[in-house]
């Protein structure tokens, strides 16, 4: 069997690459005796709107070195592309996927069903145009776009699939406005396969003293974050970015892989982040973390994340700068998290070997955090 993954694999951003590689990892062992790809699907503006982001040079913050160094980051996500993720030949519409002679098809994760991304819309990742025996919705998020006034083609084009999950309430909801189904809650491909761990000379010395660790709290106030940097150093801390430069921070730590990007997740002390993936990275290292998340998007996304294991609220304010005296319980979090893997694991494989699961009815403790976990009545929406 021949198996393609159809996600952001493209986007210069270490959670696309790392969900787009934990998927392809965990498919190999699923079905080690088949092929996996993922598949080279090109979106140009996609693309070249993204690169040209990392040409951007913010004084305030900035400097000409560390400048220098992230216009290279494209660069590394290329290599590590062509290193690490099984490609198959560069590929622009559904015609030319449909010549890859592909048994099941792979949709997700990331905002795959995000109708309202004017850079990323594709009719191909709602399964338009696409002919294979099975084609597969995993953990897909579609950010804003809930389907309220989903556009007809896009509703079309989701009866294509032969299986369909949800990695969040928005994808949820999206589906039961478009096709009049709930998908089964699926985990992140990152909480299937864990990343390997890096011990080279880089990581050694950025992370040579104890430090906590931003990771693109975008918008966050100048002041705040300096606040937040001299209480972490008066406490014996460096600050350090996860793939990024600030004045404020104690080294310069760009130019990363993907997995030193993790790795510092690994080691931090404590994090600050304002993405989906820097929480999820938190979690998966039993982090204790705060958020400062501006984009409405990515706000969604967390507190949904947060809700589903109920971690609570972790918002960055200037009167509550770290969760020192107030910590995640994280076995209480993994009880949870271990019985949405077994789950999600159990989805993938049925999927991919053909079965249809299309809005089947889940029981509303399979579906949802346990009753003994979250408290009578709570949403858990991922």
């Amino acid at each position: 069997m021949k198996i393609g993954i159809l996600t952001h694999h493209s986007i210069n951003n270490f959670g696309a690459f790392l969900q787009g590689w934990a998927l392809q990892e965990k498919l190999k062992a699923l079905f080690p005796e088949d092929e996996v790809f993922i598949i080279n699907y090109i979106i140009p503006k996609q693309n070249i709107i993204n690169v040209g982001g990392f040409f951007r040079f913010y004084p305030g913050a900035e400097t000409p070195v560390s400048w220098l160094n992230k216009i290279t980051q494209p660069a590394i996500f290329a290599e590590n592309r062509k290193k690490y993720f099984n490609l198959t030949k560069k590929v622009y519409n559904a015609q030319q996927i449909n010549s890859l002679g592909l048994d099941c098809i792979v949709i997700g994760s990331d905002e795959v069903w995000n109708y309202l991304d004017p850079k990323g819309f594709s009719l191909i990742k709602f399964s338009d145009g696409l002919k294979c025996r099975s084609i597969v919705a995993y953990a897909p998020s579609a950010g804003k776009a809930t389907g309220e006034n989903a556009p007809d083609n896009v509703r079309q084009a989701m009866k294509g699939f032969t299986a369909l999950s949800a990695r969040d309430k928005s994808a949820q909801t999206l589906c039961q406005n478009a096709l009049g189904v709930t998908p089964q809650l699926v985990c992140d491909p990152t909480f299937l396969t864990a990343t390997p761990k890096v011990d080279n000379e880089k990581i050694k010395k950025l992370t040579e003293k104890p430090y906590v660790l931003f990771y693109y709290c975008n918008g966050i106030p100048h002041e705040l974050k300096k606040k937040v940097a001299d209480n972490a150093r008066a406490k014996g801390y460096e600050v350090i970015g996860a793939g990024e430069y600030d004045k404020l921070y104690s080294q310069m730590s760009v130019r990363l892989t993907p997995f030193e990007w993790a790795e510092l997740f690994r080691r931090a002390e404590y994090v600050y982040t304002g993405t989906f993936h820097g929480v999820v990275f938190s979690i998966l290292n039993r982090k204790d973390f705060r958020v400062y998340a501006s984009i409405d998007s990515r706000v969604k996304k967390i507190a949904a994340l947060l809700e589903q294991f109920v971690i609570g609220d972790r918002k960055l304010t200037p009167e509550a700068l770290s969760y020192e005296d107030d910590k995640i319980d994280y076995d209480e979090v993994y009880r949870y998290i271990d019985l949405i893997r077994d789950g999600s694991s159990d989805y993938l494989f049925r999927a991919v070997k053909g079965e249809e699961i299309k809005g089947e009815k889940i029981n509303d403790k399979k579906q949802s955090r346990p009753e003994a976990l979250s408290g009578a009545g709570q949403d858990s929406s991922l």
